[in-house]
C-alpha cells in the first residue's frame, strides 16, 4: 500500500536478524526511514581499512555501536613488504570511540600498531568491555596487557593471535583480580617468554565458563594435565611446546586429563612435540573438528596416526611433513574435511626435504566431498592435476596454490599452467578467493576475467606477459574487492584504462611492477574517491621523474579526500614523541600542506606552505617535535578543507 510502513520498533527487531554486513548495507539503501532505523540499531561495524574512513564519520553514521572490527596494514605486511613506520595506528580511533561509545564492549584489530597507552585507554574508557582480539598486531607489551587485566572486570575474550608482544614481565596475569570470573577465551600462544604458571592456574580455576585456552610454548608439558583438570569444559586447547622427557607418571596423568575433556573439538600447538606423548591425545581425536599442526615438527607417521582417528575433522592446518602418505590417509579417514592448509617447513630451500607432491592434494580433493577451501604450498604442479582438482571439487570457494619456485611450469610438459588454473575458474563457479603461482601467461587472466564472476580476492606473482593480463582482470571480475600483484609486467595503460573499477574495490596492491610515478599522479587526479599511496624507499625520491617506476603502489577506496598521492620516504626523520609521530601527517601540494595534528586529544586540520611551517616550528613549541613522516601530492581543488 502506498504510504504504508511498519512501526520502527518492528523494523528494528527484524533488522536485528540481519547479521551480514552486505545485507545490512543493502537494507540501509532501501529508503530514508530504513536508513535511519538501520543506523541506530547497527551494533557491530567492520572497517576493512583504517584509512578509508575517519572515526568521526563512523561515529556520525552509527551512533550506538557496541562492537568494532578494524583492519590496518595491507595483507602484504605479513611478508615484510610494507615499510616500517607506514602507519596503522589505533590510538586516534580509541580516543574518539572513548568519547562516543563509552558502552563499547568489543574491539577486534588486525595488523594495527597498538601501544600500551592504547590498551590502557581501552581498559579505563569502556566500563562494560568484554572482548579484545589483537590479530597480527604490534607495538605493545605485557604492561599494556596488565592494564587490561586489572581494569576490564567483565572481560570474556583476550586473544593475541600471531601478535608481536614485548615481554617485560611474565606476571601480568596476576593483575586479574581475585574476583574476576568471566573469562571465556584466552589465547597467549604468541608470547615468547614464560608466564607465571601459578597466576595462570588460579585464573583458569576461577573461570567456570572458560572454553578456549591457547598456551605459549614456554608452558611445560607436565603442567597441562593440571590446567585440563581445572577447565573441564574446554572446547579449544593450545598445548604449548608439548615436549618433555618420557616419564610414565606424566604420560598417565596427561592421558587421563585428555580422556576427561569430553568437550574438546579443537587442538593446536605441539611446537616441539615429543612423539612418545602424542598417544595421550588419542581419546579426544574422535571428537575433533579442527586440528592445527602448522607450527609442529611432527613427522608423517605420527601425523597419519592422529588423522586416522579424527573422522569428524573439518579443518586441518599442517606443515608439509604430512607428505603424500598423510594426505592419502586424510582422504580416506576424514570425509567431513572442509578446509585444508599445508605450509612449507623449509620455504627458502629449493631442494625438496619431504615427499609432498600434487598427487597428495589430488587424493584429498577426490576423497573429501565437502572440501571447499585450500591453501597448498608445493614444489611442483601440473595442468592435469589442476584439471582433476577442479572437476572433483567444483564446490571450491577458496583456492590458494603457492609453488615455491617462481615461474615454475607444468613439470610434466613444461607448458604454462594456464589451462590448469583456467579449469579451476571455469568449473568452480562459487570461487571467491584465488591465489596463482607458477609459469602463467596472459591467457590465464583471460580465463579469470571471463569466468571469475564471483571472485572477490585475487593474489598473483611472477605472472603474465603484458598489460593485457591486468585489463582482463579489472574489466572482467565484477565482484573483485582486493587485488594483490607482485613482480608482474603490468603497467600504466591497463591501470589507467580501468581506473573506474578501483572505486568499486577495497584495495589494489602492486609491487615490483611496471607502474610509473606519472601514472600514479594521473590516477590520483582522475579518481577523487581513491587514495594512491606510493611507497618508495630509495635515496633519491624527490628527484624521480614521472617516467620512473614506483617500487610499491597501494590504492584503496576512501571517503576521505584529504590527499591524493601519498609518498613514503624512509629517509625522513621520525620524532621521538611517538604520539606526534603517529598522528601528524604532512600533506604536500604545489602550494599548501594539509596537516593533521593532535593537541590535547583534538585533531586539527590546517593548511600552509613550507616557509610557514618552518616559521611555526621555530615559534610554537608544540610543533618542534613533529617530523614529516609522509607527504602527498595533490591539486588544490582536491583539498576538501
Amino acid at each position: 500500500m502506498p504510504g504504508y510502513s511498519f512501526p520502527e520498533d518492528v523494523l528494528e527487531h527484524v533488522f536485528s536478524f540481519v547479521t551480514s554486513d552486505k545485507d545490512r548495507n543493502a537494507v540501509s539503501l532501501v529508503c530514508k526511514s530504513w536508513y535511519e532505523i538501520e543506523r541506530w540499531c547497527r551494533k557491530r561495524i567492520f572497517i576493512g581499512n583504517c584509512y578509508a574512513v575517519s572515526p568521526g564519520i563512523v561515529i556520525r553514521r552509527f551512533p550506538d555501536v557496541t562492537s568494532v572490527e578494524l583492519k590496518g596494514k595491507p595483507h602484504f605486511a605479513d611478508f615484510n613488504l610494507v615499510p616500517d613506520g607506514w602507519g596503522g595506528y589505533v590510538y586516534p580511533w580509541i580516543v574518539e570511540f572513548s568519547r562516543a561509545y563509552p558502552w563499547l564492549e568489543e574491539i577486534r584489530l588486525k595488523r594495527m600498531v597498538v601501544t600500551d597507552e592504547s590498551l590502557e585507554l581501552i581498559s579505563k574508557s569502556f566500563k562494560s568491555f568484554k572482548v579484545l582480539v589483537l590479530s597480527s598486531c604490534e607495538g605493545f607489551s605485557t604492561d599494556g596487557l596488565a592494564a587490561v587485566a586489572a581494569n576490564c572486570r567483565n572481560l570474556r575474550v583476550l586473544d593475541l593471535r600471531e601478535s608481536e608482544v614485548e615481554d617485560l614481565s611474565g606476571h601480568w596475569l596476576s593483575h586479574f583480580p581475585d574476583t574476576f570470573t568471566s573469562l571465556e577465551s584466552l589465547n597467549i600462544a604468541c608470547l615468547s617468554s614464560e608466564v607465571s604458571f601459578s597466576a595462570l592456574e588460579r585464573l583458569v580455576a576461577r573461570s567456570p565458563n572458560l572454553k578456549t585456552l591457547k598456551l605459549n610454548r614456554a608452558v611445560p608439558l607436565d603442567k597441562l594435565s593440571t590446567l585440563l583438570h581445572r577447565a573441564p569444559h574446554l572446547v579449544s586447547f593450545g598445548t604449548g611446546s608439548y615436549s618433555a622427557e618420557t616419564r610414565p607418571v606424566t604420560y598417565s596423568s596427561l592421558s587421563k586429563a585428555f580422556s576427561n575433556s569430553k568437550h574438546l573439538k579443537d587442538l593446536s600447538g605441539f611446537w616441539d612435540a615429543s612423539p612418545s606423548y602424542l598417544p595421550a591425545i588419542y581419546p579426544v581425536c574422535c571428537n575433533l573438528t579442527s586440528l592445527n599442526l602448522s607450527y609442529s615438527t611432527i613427522q608423517s607417521p605420527e601425523i597419519t596416526k592422529i588423522i586416522t582417528q579424527c573422522p569428524n575433522l573439518n579443518r586441518l592446518l599442517v606443515l608439509d611433513y604430512i607428505e603424500d602418505s598423510g594426505l592419502n590417509a586424510l582422504a580416506t579417514s576424514c570425509k567431513n574435511l572442509q578446509e585444508l592448509r599445508v605450509f612449507p617447513s623449509e620455504p627458502y630451500v629449493m631442494i625438496a626435504n619431504v615427499s609432498l607432491t600434487e598427487q597428495g592434494l589430488v587424493s584429498v580433493c577426490e576423497g573429501c566431498p565437502k572440501l571447499h577451501s585450500i591453501l597448498f604450498f608445493c614444489r611442483q604442479m601440473s595442468n592435469s592435476a589442476l584439471i582433476t582438482i577442479s572437476k572433483s571439487r567444483p564446490n571450491l570457494t577458496c583456492f590458494r596454490l603457492c609453488i615455491i619456485e617462481p615461474q615454475a611450469p607444468d613439470y610434466l610438459t613444461f607448458e604454462p599452467l594456464d589451462s590448469g588454473f583456467g579449469s579451476i575458474v571455469q568449473h568452480c563457479k562459487n570461487l571467491t578467493r584465488l591465489s596463482l603461482s607458477g609459469f602463467l601467461t596472459d591467457r590465464v587472466f583471460q580465463y579469470i576475467g571471463a569466468h571469475g564472476k564471483k571472485l572477490e580476492m585475487l593474489s598473483l606473482a611472477f605472472a603474465g606477459d603484458s598489460d593485457l593480463g591486468l585489463h582482463y582482470i579489472l574489466s572482467g571480475c565484477e565482484k573483485l574487492r582486493k587485488l594483490e600483484i607482485r613482480d608482474c609486467p603490468f603497467g600504466d595503460k591497463a591501470l589507467l584504462a580501468n581506473a573506474g573499477k578501483l572505486e568499486t574495490m577495497r584495495s589494489l596492491w602492486m609491487s615490483s611492477c611496471s607502474v610509473s610515478f606519472g601514472a600514479c599522479k594521473l590516477l590520483g587526479e582522475k579518481m577523487p574517491r581513491v587514495n594512491v599511496e606510493v611507497m618508495d624507499e630509495s635515496d633519491h625520491l624527490d628527484s624521480k621523474s614521472d617516467g620512473c617506476l614506483v617500487e610499491k603502489l597501494y590504492v584503496y577506496r576512501t571517503i576521505l579526500q584529504d590527499y591524493k598521492i601519498k609518498r613514503y620516504d624512509s629517509r625522513l626523520p621520525h620524532t621521538q614523541q611517538k604520539y606526534k609521530r603517529q598522528l601528524a601527517h604532512f600533506f604536500w601540494s604545489h602550494m599548501f600542506i594539509v596537516i593533521h595534528v593532535r593537541f590535547s586529544d583534538q585533531i586539527s586540520l590546517v593548511k600552509m606552505n613550507w616557509s610557514q611551517i618552518k616559521l611555526l616550528k621555530r615559534r610554537d613549541q608544540r610543533f618542534r617535535g613533529i617530523s614529516v613522516v609522509s607527504t602527498s601530492l595533490c591539486h588544490l581543488s582536491n583539498l576538501c578543507h
